[in-house]
């Protein structure tokens, strides 16, 4: 089985795949779900968690890879950042793998994504 973490930013996203206790592939791609979920169905075939932390993209992101049909969860960032932190090297690589190893133990805080509908529409900063 493998444990996909994502990090995640408006421009690109940093993808790390582990198995077993070992990170067997990591990379990055342009932040858009559909050119993710090719990614991880090429490279994993056994996807037992996607993990990325809350942000600015995690309604669209949670709700795009659940269509295509991962097992998409969005975890609380400042509960993951406890743990990401305490890496030597912070990059967003790293922050993907960190998070694809809290997917793997199981060590996270699952927060609840609303729908599109139930959020507000606001203005967009200027």
């Amino acid at each position: 089985m493998e444990y996909i973490g994502l990090d995640v930013s408006m421009k690109e996203t940093a993808i790390s795949i582990r198995r077993e206790g070992q990170r067997i592939w990591r990379g990055k791609v342009d932040s858009d779900p559909k050119l993710i979920a090719e990614v991880i169905r090429k490279r994993a075939r056994q996807v037992q968690r996607v993990v990325f932390e809350t942000g600015p993209l995690s309604i669209w992101f949670w709700h795009a890879l659940q269509a295509e049909g991962l097992p998409a969860i969005c975890i609380d960032a400042r509960h993951a950042a406890k743990a990401l932190d305490m890496a030597p090297n912070k990059t967003d690589l790293n922050d993907a793998d960190g998070l694809a190893q809290l997917a793997e133990i199981g060590y996270f805080k699952e927060v609840r994504v609303k729908g599109f509908d139930n959020r507000p529409d606001r203005p967009l900063p200027t």
